[in-house]
């Protein structure tokens, strides 16, 4: 699950940074209202863990905005305020869910696995492509209805060339999606890549995983 948190103070999103990612998420923080629109506008992502009280825009403000221009991504509000009213008005701006702060770190991954299933209408929880299953919800892949045991980013990367079946996808996209940083090495890619075929191709006698030369990569059904 791709997360973005919108979080001024900055040691605590970096620690929920730390901790999302530890627990498999793919994660990317920015400190002030202006910037989280603007990163959620233009990446998309399965859940926004946005705080209220931000700098240059407030939560309210970016979820109102974020709604109008039409994201459906999940958002779950912090703030250190607690009350009523505060979270009636989060709510009634488009906001999925609301955490007071302080919190456990337990109950927000609890929120948010609980908000990822109710958002799962808004978007494909299962992509199937031939007889390779990628559920992006439980976090798991199956292949002729053989579980796939893959590393929290091994899925991220197919999860993410199952979002764009079909489509020759870049390395560049896949470094800024998966890793969070397109200035990562490349290479990188490539090893997960192979590890993805080794592991959801080769055995099946599939080639599903596909290079698409001077273009980057591509998922395709029942390759062979």
């Amino acid at each position: 699950m791709r997360v973005l948190v919108v979080e001024d103070e900055q040691r605590l999103a970096l620690a929920i940074k730390h901790g999302l990612e530890v627990e498999g998420f793919s994660v990317d923080i920015v400190h002030d209202g202006l910037s989280g629109l603007a990163r959620a506008t233009d990446h998309s992502y399965d859940v926004i863990i946005l705080d209220i009280m931000l700098p240059g825009l407030n939560g309210y403000r970016v979820c109102s905005r974020l709604r109008a221009a039409g994201s459906d991504a999940g958002i779950l509000m912090l703030t250190a305020k607690d009350g009523e009213w505060d979270e009636a008005e989060a709510l009634d701006t488009g906001a999925d869910d609301y955490l007071s702060k302080p919190f456990s770190f337990v109950v927000l991954i609890a929120r948010l696995k609980a908000l990822a299933r109710r958002i799962g209408s808004r978007a494909p929880r299962r992509t199937v492509l031939g007889d390779l299953v990628v559920d992006s919800a439980a976090r798991a892949c199956t292949r002729a209805g053989t579980p796939i045991a893959l590393t929290p980013r091994e899925f991220a990367l197919l999860d993410h060339l199952a979002r764009r079946a079909g489509e020759a996808v870049s390395k560049r996209d896949l470094l800024e999606e998966v890793w969070d940083s397109a200035d990562s090495d490349p290479n990188t890619v490539e090893v997960h890549i192979s590890a993805l075929r080794r592991k959801i191709d080769a055995p099946f006698g599939r080639s599903a995983v596909q290079t698409v030369r001077g273009s980057g990569y591509r998922l395709a059904a029942d390759g062979g």
